[in-house]
């Protein structure tokens, strides 16, 4: 199996402390979702999207690549435990821009984190609204973040983590604090990359934050500029402008003789 702390520290640009504290925490909440961007390239150019931590650190930090949730927060799982925080990985259904009488499969995975007698929760592979930092596992409280301010809910049985934007509360996804291990991911990762359904299948979807506050997001072809306070800027690229702004926003490259 091969890891490296140091390389992956590296590829997020992190040079501060490495104990299981909550600054620490936060800050490589931060460093990760403004540095690994959200993409999945390889399900939109019929590639299979491996899961072995090899594989993933491979991807994500030699090759200077992207991924979808279970790439990403399988990765930054890892990466806590190794600095020695305990760590849980979690199930949820993305819910963004669905409604609530809709049930969506149970295809994310996010991280539980125990410090110091409190639990806290970290996702840096939900897309564009991937945290920039910890969330504390309190109900009903709006907590800052350096992007939108989020809160999470219990209702009817389910928990809801929101972020509030475009003037209201807007659920991101549903949660149980049911853990996912290792043979759910690799059923939901069959799934999310080779179902017929599976909206990963259906579009180019690239993102990033940016340490402003703002978020920069690529849907297809139509590349996106928010601001913390919601406000965007859009516009749709040219065919042959995308590669180009692949590598100026995201760090890019698709794979040799890829093209989509």
């Amino acid at each position: 199996m091969s890891f490296d702390l140091d390389e992956y520290l590296e590829r997020i640009a992190y040079d501060g402390p490495r104990e299981p504290t909550l600054h620490v925490l936060h800050a490589l909440t931060a460093a990760h979702s403004q540095t690994i961007p959200f993409e999945n390239l390889d399900v939109m150019l019929g590639r299979p999207v491996r899961l072995e931590l090899d594989a993933v650190h491979d991807k994500l930090v030699r090759q200077r690549r992207g991924g979808y949730c279970f790439e990403q927060n399988g990765l930054f799982l890892h990466v806590l435990a190794q600095l020695g925080f305990t760590v849980l990985p979690l199930s949820a259904r993305v819910r963004l821009q669905r409604p609530r009488d809709f049930t969506p499969p149970r295809t994310h995975l996010f991280v539980r984190v125990e410090l110091e007698g409190q639990s806290w929760l970290t996702d840096v592979g939900v897309g564009a609204m991937s945290l920039t930092s910890a969330l504390r596992l309190v109900l009903d409280v709006a907590q800052e973040t350096p992007h939108e301010p989020r809160r999470i809910v219990h209702e009817q049985g389910r928990f809801f983590h929101q972020a509030y934007f475009a003037e209201t509360w807007n659920d991101v996804y549903e949660f149980t604090l049911e853990q996912m291990p290792p043979i759910d991911r690799e059923l939901g990762n069959w799934y999310t990359s080779t179902h017929p359904s599976s909206h990963f299948r259906t579009a180019t979807m690239v993102a990033r934050a940016a340490p402003d506050g703002a978020r920069i997001t690529l849907l297809n072809r139509e590349l996106s500029f928010r601001q913390r306070d919601g406000r965007a800027d859009k516009r749709e690229l040219r065919a042959h402008e995308v590669e180009a702004a692949l590598l100026e926003h995201f760090g890019l490259r698709l794979p040799e003789g890829a093209r989509l």
